[in-house]
Order: structure tokens, then sequence, then C-alpha cells
């Protein structure tokens, strides 16, 4: 299969499907095209949580601010997956969690005259994407456009400082529902009943329906760290916060 994410919204991710299904029979499959334009770091954080659920795949992703400069185009292999887009840093953290020890192997997808500087979605990665996939993973690399490289664009994600009585962290990403993701691992709440979220107690629960609704709430998200919600609620609005902003949580 072929899965497909980007931040185009409608309709510019159906030309990318008309492009590879000219060229192959892959089953496509869409992960997201509503992320948040041109944000490299959120999209990088949600392809990580969500493409280890798949099977051995090619995934063509195309969040890309820098269409039309010189920034190179990648097809990076994950042990048994292929990852094709912009060398923006945007495929590395998915990489790395999809290869687990083994090591991501990154190449260069060479092209010479696109058919437009501003949709490299349509015309430079949807082709690479269905040639590498019907190249296979082991002989990819002997296509033409395909040459080794030893260093990218990267994207790492902050860590959050842990102490003995609190973590000093920051705000990844926020979901569609306004949970708010942090850096601040979730094992850091074993043991406790609340913790102070920017010096104000809040309770800890286990999913957001253990509390009133409308009542805020501390959490451990299926990514693992610590999440700050509201039942039925936004938790960005309640602990007014946005991706980026840091967040101190302390448990004692």
């Amino acid at each position: 299969m072929i899965t497909l994410a980007s931040d185009f919204g409608s309709p510019y991710p159906a030309a990318m499907k008309g492009v590879i299904r000219t060229r192959s029979d892959a089953e496509l499959i869409d992960v997201a095209h509503d992320f948040p334009r041109q944000d490299v770091r959120t999209a990088a954080f949600w392809l990580r949580e969500v493409l280890p659920y798949f099977p051995p795949a090619t995934h063509l992703v195309v969040v890309d601010p820098g269409v039309g400069t010189d920034r190179a185009a990648l097809v990076v292999r994950a042990r048994d997956h292929l990852l094709v887009g912009p060398d923006n840093g945007v495929l590395l953290p998915a990489a790395r969690r999809l290869a687990g020890e083994s090591t991501v192997e990154p190449y260069r997808w060479r092209y010479d005259d696109p058919g437009s500087a501003t949709f490299h979605g349509r015309d430079v990665f949807a082709p690479a994407a269905a040639a590498v996939h019907d190249a296979g993973i082991d002989t990819f690399r002997a296509l033409d456009p395909v040459t080794s490289i030893d260093s990218t664009v990267d994207c790492r994600f902050p860590t959050a400082e842990v102490r003995t009585d609190h973590a000093e962290g920051e705000v990844l990403v926020v979901d569609d529902f306004g949970n708010v993701v942090t850096n601040v691992p979730g094992d850091v709440l074993d043991g406790a009943g609340t913790v102070a979220v920017d010096g104000e107690r809040i309770p800890i629960v286990a999913s957001y329906a253990h509390v009133d609704t409308g009542e805020r709430v501390v959490t451990v998200g299926s990514h693992g760290n610590v999440e700050l919600a509201v039942n039925r609620g936004r938790g960005d609005e309640a602990f007014e916060v946005a991706p980026g902003d840091p967040v101190t949580i302390g448990w004692h």
C-alpha cells in the first residue's frame, strides 16, 4: 500500500492519487490531509504516532513550506517501510520509530523539471512514491533518480527536564479535541493523585469521563505523555496554552 499525508486539505490530494494510480496498482490509504498548514513539527509528531501501526508500506508525506526552493526530495528506508517527502525533517521522527534499533537510510530523489514550482506533491513526490513502491524495498536503490546521502534536515522534539518534584516541559501539539499533548513523560504521574499545572492543582485521572463535564484533568495519553484536557471541552482553551508554550507539572 501507499499511504498519503499532507496539509493540503481538498482537492489537492486527489491529484496525487490520480498520478499514483496511473503508475501503480498500489492500494491508497489516506492518513490525514488536515495537518496544520506548513507546520512540519506537528505533522512529524502525528506521523510518528500513527505510521508504526501500518504493515510495511510506502508513506507519501507532503508538508512542504519550502516547495519550489532548492530543498531536496527524499526517500527514506526505515526497516520494511519507505517514506517519501521533502527534506525538511518531517519524515525523520516516524522513520526512527519505524526502524526501531535499525539504521534509518536516507536517499535523495533527483528531479530536474517538475511540472510546477508550487505543487511538488503532484509533480515530484507522487511519481517518486509510485516508482519506489513498485520497485520494492530491496531494489528501489537501483532506480536512476535515487542516490545515497549522508545527512538530512532533521526534526527532533524537545525533552522535558524532570526534577525531583516537578517537570519543566513544552506543549508539543494540540489535537482536534483540544487535548494538550506535552513532552512530559507519563510515568512522572505514577503514585500521584493530583498535580500542579503551572501552580494550580488539577486531578489526575485515567480518562476524561472520570470527572464531571467541563472539569479540567491531567492524564496520560495514548502517546505515553502527560496530557492536559477537559471532559467534553477544550484543554488548550482551559489551560490557555498552545504548541510551543512552556508548561510546568509539579507532583509534591
